[in-house]
């Protein structure tokens, strides 16, 4: 053979290794050996649609292939605005939900979004609509920054003791989400932070006081179901009392079932009595309940603590799958497994490409083979049909595109959350130096660990002095701190002005830059206001502080969720306008739960 006749057949079997590697997970693993999905093969409504709603959802997972029924108990997080792959898993693998874990630029744009994610799923064999849903704790601006109205977190809402707020933070919530195609919002935070070091609740809850959280929770709930969307009172059985982030680690809480009992279950239960239609677990071995499995795993906690003695007849979401504290210990396909088994209905799959097919695939391969309980499985997918049609989605699945861009970022929202806003600023600490004089031609220095610049804009609209700004920590990260340098340059600035104002942000224990920050600045002799932008607890780290305000408005993701309106509401207060707010936590044993000065 010559050697030009050997180099073509090694050509032929490589190129041929590679169509067997491309086509062979597809043919070893995909659950796609039933019925196809085709509109060729579409089951028409009238078969099934007779009846009550109970009657009607039992009909349909009667109709349902296996690989429908695992489609159902998964929700998928779509890679691109409208890709090939949310066609492919709502095409071939006929997911249930979708999470929208991205932002986009318009309420339009989204809408368009929502709607061709709806038109797929009409395609399929038996037309189930999908849920669409999303994080939006504080408002659809979590998931359209630039044009739906950003509200203050829920710890600003507690600290303005007004449970109304939290109803009407809901309603407009629901609102706008409602207008873009989107039917659940992973809301309210219903826990209670107990722990004020915790760096994955922090601002995220109301506070620390478990009846407010109750009654603040049960108001979210009451403001989505009068606007026709679905809430998820998470994260069950309550994460308010963890030192971890179980985005990277796997936490366990080791207080007594007495303290889960009075302290962390009662929002959740007067949720449940309120009607809310779900509940999302929580990735954290609550040692009372199960020692050896994190909740979202464990029958123990879903079956046995939320079925079975808490009455909770809704549907059961799993928090993000692909956070480390599940998929570093488990992976994504086998710990979905141990979710549907302990009683969860649907799975959030939002890893990667790779994983969310693994989750599917395992799914599926562990139903075939008696790993997941036929009943079980039938029992969740009758659960999550009964609630879209109990929401008429059959029929009214997608939005007006137009409508949504009135709806969503309207004036009348605007208004809300500035009132919110306004009302949760607290003044904790004031020795004769606040308010300051807006009328003033003195030089205001505006330091800041994350966004000086919006801020100092904020100033600036408020006041007649010269104004400057100090970025005095990088942009975005992981950690925000002061390198030396920038606390050298913050320093030599307010040398020329004439008062500062110094915003600190954390989600526990204030870094040390931070905190050489402020005391050099105060070292100047000039007046000096600091401000927390997270923590509220910032102030015991720079104890010399003479006047201090807390906004509640940055968490640990700070550069993905500023909530601007809460910063300018202290700005106003600094500048005259009367504090209102009160801690929704004890910082120490001076500055308690429900503490809060006011201006004479």
């Amino acid at each position: 053979m010559t050697k030009k006749r050997m180099n073509l057949y090694a050509s032929i079997l490589v190129l041929a290794a590679a169509v067997i590697y491309v086509f062979l997970p597809s043919l070893t693993t995909n659950p796609n050996t039933e019925s196809p999905s085709s509109t060729a093969d579409k089951v028409q409504a009238d078969t099934w649609n007779t009846g009550t709603v109970e009657e009607q959802a039992k009909k349909l997972t009667a109709l349902m292939t296996d690989k429908e029924k695992i489609g159902q108990l998964v929700m998928y997080t779509p890679t691109e605005r409208a890709d090939a792959f949310s066609n492919t898993m709502i095409a071939e693998y006929q997911v249930g939900s979708a999470l929208l874990n991205r932002q986009m630029q318009s309420a339009q744009q989204m809408a368009a979004f929502t709607n061709q994610l709806q038109q797929w799923a009409s395609e399929t064999r038996l037309g189930i609509p999908l849920f669409i849903s999303g994080d939006l704790e504080y408002g659809a601006a979590q998931r359209v920054p630039t044009e739906a109205t950003t509200l203050p977190r829920q710890m600003a809402i507690g600290a303005t003791g007004n449970v109304d707020y939290a109803k009407q933070a809901a309603r407009v919530t629901a609102a706008e989400a409602k207008a873009m195609g989107f039917q659940w919002s992973f809301s309210p935070v219903a826990d209670v932070n107990s722990n004020l070091e915790n760096p994955v609740i922090g601002v995220r809850s109301f506070g620390q006081n478990t009846k407010l959280v109750s009654d603040m929770a049960v108001a979210q709930v009451q403001g989505y179901q009068e606007e026709g969307v679905l809430s998820s009172a998470k994260h069950f059985p309550g994460h308010g009392d963890t030192g971890f982030d179980t985005h990277s680690t796997l936490a366990n809480v080791t207080y007594s079932e007495e303290v889960l009992r009075k302290v962390h279950l009662p929002p959740f239960q007067a949720a449940i009595d309120q009607g809310i239609e779900s509940i999302m677990t929580s990735h954290i071995i609550i040692e009372a309940i199960d020692p050896e499995l994190p909740a979202t795993l464990s029958k123990k906690v879903l079956t046995g603590l939320l079925r079975e003695q808490m009455g909770f007849k809704g549907i059961i979401v799993t928090d993000a799958m692909v956070m480390e504290a599940i998929s570093a210990n488990w992976g994504a396909g086998e710990a979905a497994v141990m979710a549907i088994n302990a009683g969860a209905d649907i799975v959030m799959a939002n890893g990667s490409v790779e994983d969310q097919y693994d989750t599917l695939h395992t799914l599926y391969k562990a139903l075939q083979k008696g790993k997941i309980d036929k009943g079980r499985v039938d029992d969740a997918v009758e659960r999550i049909l009964y609630y879209k049609l109990k929401m008429n989605l059959f029929e009214q699945r997608s939005v007006d595109v137009e409508h949504a861009g009135l709806v969503v970022g309207s004036p009348e929202h605007g208004e809300l959350s500035n009132r919110i806003a306004m009302d949760s600023v607290t003044l904790v600490k004031n020795e004769e130096v606040l308010p300051l004089d807006p009328t003033s031609k003195e030089h205001t220095l505006v330091v800041s660990v994350a966004y000086a610049d919006r801020i100092a804009d904020s100033v600036k609209r408020l006041v007649s002095g010269e104004v400057t700004a100090y970025q005095a920590a990088p942009a975005r990260g992981e950690k925000l701190d002061a390198a030396p340098g920038a606390v050298a340059e913050a320093v030599a600035l307010a040398k020329k002005a004439d008062r500062i104002l110094v915003f600190t942000q954390s989600d526990r224990q204030l870094p040390q830059g931070q905190i050489d920050l402020v005391n050099q600045l105060l070292a100047t002799g000039k007046p000096v206001v600091t401000v927390s932008l997270g923590n509220p607890g910032d102030i015991l780290s720079y104890p010399n502080a003479k006047a201090h305000l807390s906004t509640y408005a940055l968490d640990n993701w700070y550069w993905l969720t500023p909530i601007p309106v809460s910063w300018e509401a202290a700005v106003q207060v600094i500048f005259g306008a009367a504090p209102k707010g009160k801690l929704p936590v004890a910082l120490n044993g001076t500055y308690q739960e429900g503490y809060g000065l006011r201006y004479p």
